[in-house]
């Protein structure tokens, strides 16, 4: 909160203020629509240059913004439904110990060897939001990382830095993230996890844009350490640092079931690789088996299992309510006829510039969307039945619009204050924002820029 009180609100409370604001829109735009083909991978797709208005346009009802927000859930009820199963999946793995007792093992493989901590908790930080939305789940691991790096001469900053470098790049190089790259493909209509391969190559770049930022500010605070950026702020010593299981084999067997069965996901959902066709309910279903083998291997009680299911995926509700809200807005932007009319006006200045130009446009607006709806699966629901038909005007594959959003959405999670999880990160650690943005900034300009540049790449290459 700032000195004149001023809190930024909470982001359903902003939906819901969009929902209003969608619903002025639709009283004060022209009602229009373009025409849709079918292109040859048998997806819709807007047609350029067709759009015109209604000769008799028909006004909506106040009571609309009431009714769009149950269509809006009903509409979303695929999505929310999986990430309850998901979270609840989820909540099982994270009390089988897992997942603590592998980042933990491998903290401690690196704790004597600085350069290798940073580089690989980076990465190691990346894989785990770019495959499976960890971010919250990074929390307990910031007491072990400010214990290593304070210990190794460091500051809080690199440890902080570790976390969430590894963090933004994962989300916003996303190969397979459920709740943000795999919602957006299903509202652009794009194949599921398609693209997975150029996203790599990004990911592989963009870790080393950021284990030589992070490592960089490491070098020069342990060389002189009143350089470091909180040189006057005192840790946290009543931060306990927490123990984290040893490693077993039970532990090992559940790590390789989940990566198979990411495998499994994979392979359902492409079409290149299997006539499977699966969505969100197969992918749902996979997590709750998984759920069940989680608790045979390790010997978890079913009362307990459930138990942790329903923290899990109460953990998660915010986010459903998020997606059901984002998908009301569009709700009352299709009902008002004017959503067409909003994608045409924000096309006619990018097609003059060219599809490379209107690529990183693209990425610019999903930036500045992610400071006022910090939900990467809500982002989705509001911007991609936007940016998807856009991306058919500019002349780029809908697949280009999906990168543009999740790295406009992923890379701005490190930035944003809006952000609770960055909030809370930097709470634990005691590090003050403004020392923060000192920190991430330039790296803030670097990522953009490769962004920008792999946005750009993706149009020459024809990603689709």
């Amino acid at each position: 909160m700032s000195k004149s009180g001023f809190r930024v609100p909470h982001t359903l409370v902003l939906l819901a203020g969009m929902i209003l604001v969608a619903y002025l829109l639709t009283l004060v735009l022209p009602q229009g629509s373009f025409e849709r083909v079918t292109n040859d991978q048998g997806r819709e797709q807007v047609k350029a240059g067709s759009y015109s208005q209604l000769e008799s346009p028909e006004r909506l009802s106040p009571t609309v913004m009431f009714m769009a927000v149950p269509e809006g859930f009903a509409s979303s009820q695929e999505i929310i439904f999986f990430v309850f199963l998901i979270g609840g999946a989820f909540g099982v793995l994270r009390a089988t110990g897992a997942v603590d007792a592998f980042i933990g093992r491998l903290l401690e493989l690196f704790a004597g060897k600085p350069s290798l901590l940073v580089a690989g908790g980076v990465i190691l930080f990346a894989v785990g939001s770019s495959t499976i939305g960890m971010a919250e789940e990074y929390l307990p691991f910031v007491p072990v990382i400010l214990a290593l790096c304070l210990g190794l001469g460091f500051d809080a900053v690199t440890a902080i830095g570790i976390i969430c470098v590894g963090y933004g790049v994962g989300y916003g190089a996303a190969i397979f993230n459920p709740f943000t790259v795999v919602i957006a493909q299903g509202v652009a209509g794009v194949e599921l996890t398609s693209g997975w391969a150029f996203r790599l190559a990004m990911t592989v770049v963009l870790v080393t844009v950021g284990v030589h930022h992070v490592l960089s500010y490491a070098r020069r605070v342990r060389a002189d350490p009143s350089s470091s950026l909180v040189a006057d702020v005192e840790p946290d010593m009543s931060l306990k640092l927490q123990k984290h299981p040893a490693l077993t084999f039970r532990h090992g067997l559940i790590l390789l079931l989940t990566a198979a069965a990411v495998v499994l996901i994979i392979y359902g959902l492409s079409t290149q690789l299997s006539d499977w066709h699966w969505y969100v309910e197969q992918m749902g279903a996979v997590f709750l088996a998984l759920t069940i083998l989680f608790c045979l291997i390790a010997k978890m009680s079913p009362d307990r299992a459930a138990k942790e299911f329903c923290i899990g995926a109460a953990e998660l509700t915010t986010t459903a309510l998020l997606i059901g809200f984002a998908r009301a807005i569009v709700v009352v932007l299709e009902q008002g006829q004017v959503i067409d009319t909003i994608i045409n006006g924000i096309a006619t200045p990018l097609q003059a510039t060219g599809p490379y130009i209107a690529s990183v446009g693209m990425f610019l607006v999903q930036s500045l969307c992610n400071l006022f709806i910090p939900s990467g699966s809500g982002q989705a629901y509001v911007t991609m039945p936007i940016m998807a038909p856009l991306a058919d005007l500019v002349g780029v594959s809908r697949q280009i619009s999906v990168l543009a959003y999740q790295m406009g959405d992923g890379f701005t999670n490190i930035l944003v204050p809006t952000n609770a999880v960055l909030v809370g990160i930097l709470a634990m650690a005691r590090i003050p924002y403004d020392r923060w943005v000192r920190f991430i900034f330039p790296f803030m300009l670097k990522i953009w820029v490769v962004g920008s540049i792999a946005l750009v790449t993706a149009v020459w290459l024809g990603v689709q």
